[in-house]
């Protein structure tokens, strides 16, 4: 007779594999869209192998755009943003979750209120106020939000606090410690998967951002990838297998920090209730 749990195992890695074949389906046909002539991209039906391979396409959206320059741009100001919602987010997190204060579920819960708050209501309030401090045009507010504590980030802190037994803290405390050497010494290193999963949302969230770039920028010198992308979307127009490749290539940075902080994600975002 035959093990029903193996049996259960190899229909659901049948089921994963079938899926996992699905959602790679669109990457592949971009990448292989990329790789083709316009004739070949327009053609019907629809040719799906490029014959030839035209890899000189890459080569093209870096001659026919400022591609580092937008690379560089969306590079600082990802980095300063998950620098800022590390440092922000895991800091409040720790005050919600260890110290003792006045009201403090009371606004624990406001901050979790403002999560509701649709981003389009603040677009005008925000644009006020970055235009009379003079960073329009620049890049700061692209990325000093993130320096401001978060929702979504302190929540996802404050529950990776709760789960480290409070006996940590008392030995932090006999030691001599404050509280920010408390937090800094001993609660942040135990928390590195939920760190690496912040890190995630963060890059992916402010890589791809495009709405905040368009409404702050218009020196094309200060363009992001995505923006900068889009705005030769015209001088391509007959060569949309360039704009393809240009797509494919604000990728590979997401992909390889996924890559190398993906079982601290799963591991960060299982305990942190976020299945």
């Amino acid at each position: 007779m035959k093990n029903p749990n193996r049996k259960r195992k190899i229909i659901s890695y049948l089921i994963i594999t079938f899926s996992a074949l699905i959602m790679l389906t669109p990457f592949v046909a971009a990448a292989l869209n990329s790789l083709k002539s316009y004739t070949q991209y327009t053609a019907i039906p629809v040719e799906w192998i490029p014959n030839p391979f035209k890899w000189e396409n890459y080569i093209e959206v870096w001659r026919m755009t400022d591609f580092a320059q937008y690379g560089w741009n969306s590079l600082v100001v990802t980095l300063l943003s998950v620098l800022g919602a590390l440092f922000s987010c895991s800091m409040v997190a720790y005050a919600f979750a260890r110290l003792e204060f006045p009201f403090k579920n009371s606004l624990f819960v406001m901050v979790l209120g403002t999560l509701m708050i649709p981003p389009v209501v603040m677009i005008i309030p925000q644009f006020i106020i970055f235009r009379n401090m003079g960073f329009l045009d620049t890049l700061v507010p692209l990325w000093i939000l993130e320096w401001l504590a978060q929702p979504f980030g302190v929540f996802l802190m404050r529950q990776a606090f709760l789960s480290i037994p409070k006996s940590y803290e008392e030995a932090a405390k006999l030691d001599g410690c404050s509280p920010f050497q408390t937090y800094w010494r001993i609660f942040l290193p135990m928390c590195k998967p939920q760190l690496a999963t912040l890190t995630i949302f963060t890059f992916m969230t402010k890589w791809n951002e495009i709405m905040a770039p368009v409404i702050y920028l218009s020196s094309e010198e200060k363009f992001t990838l995505p923006i900068g992308v889009l705005s030769m979307s015209g001088a391509w127009f007959g060569k949309e297998q360039y704009l393809v490749a240009a797509a494919l290539m604000t990728l590979i940075p997401i992909l390889i920090v996924f890559l190398f902080t993906e079982k601290f994600f799963v591991r960060g975002a299982s305990s942190s209730g976020l299945k």
